[in-house]
């Protein structure tokens, strides 16, 4: 798996991961939500780059420009309901991309702190021979990660895998490289090292869905 740690090289981006990581400014849902929408627009940039790109000629008022323009036939699947602030950054640049859902979630063991993850719901269209991109913002263990994409292959057969996180840890990057094609890109905005004892990124920035849409029982 090729990572695209962006956060290594010092940009703009670097406001937006310290806005949503600090815990007075994260108070304001809002612009926490705006915040993950723009990292996903500026991920979402970069990975443009990679894309198939074919030649077109655009009429203009005077005359005919050749353009390149991507030719890459794009399915966003995001996690509920923590991925939907990132699925709207990437949909604001890929918005002909086709849309699948997802509900994963982590159910907790009792008496300790493992958990499993669970996928209840699912909507998406064919996958076969598209570029795919799952999106979650926090890979932490990488467990979900790698549920989403296995309950997503009986739509089909990608011919590209992207994954798309805000924040991720160290281990959970390392699961998904031993659990995804070796062919996957990640693309993410920073990486920490560590995870508690929950399975939680330490520093991270907390619950990415409570904070973009309040705490839930």
């Amino acid at each position: 798996m090729k990572v695209h740690h962006l956060a290594k090289n010092n940009s703009i981006l670097n406001t937006f991961i310290a806005e949503i990581r600090d815990s007075t400014i994260q108070k304001d849902s809002l612009r926490f939500r705006r915040n993950i929408e723009r990292i996903g627009e500026i991920l979402g940039y970069e990975m443009s780059k990679t894309f198939n790109y074919s030649t077109t000629y655009v009429e203009t008022p005077l005359g005919n420009k050749k353009m390149h323009l991507p030719s890459n036939d794009v399915v966003l699947c995001s996690v509920l309901r923590a991925g939907i602030p990132l699925h709207v950054g990437l949909l604001n640049y890929f918005d002909k991309a086709e849309n699948a859902f997802i509900s994963a979630f982590r159910k907790p063991k009792e008496n300790s702190h493992d958990f499993d993850i669970v996928v209840e719901y699912f909507a998406s269209p064919s996958i076969n021979n598209k570029t795919l991109l799952i999106i979650d913002p926090m890979l932490a263990t990488g467990r979900s990660l790698i549920a989403v994409y296995k309950a997503i292959q009986k739509f089909g057969s990608p011919k590209e895998l992207h994954v798309v996180s805000v924040i991720g840890s160290t281990s959970g990057i390392q699961y998904a490289e031993k659990n995804l094609p070796k062919n996957t890109n990640l693309w993410i905005a920073d990486i920490d090292k560590e995870l508690n004892k929950k399975g939680y990124i330490v520093p991270g920035l907390g619950d990415a869905g409570d904070l973009a849409f309040g705490e839930k029982l």
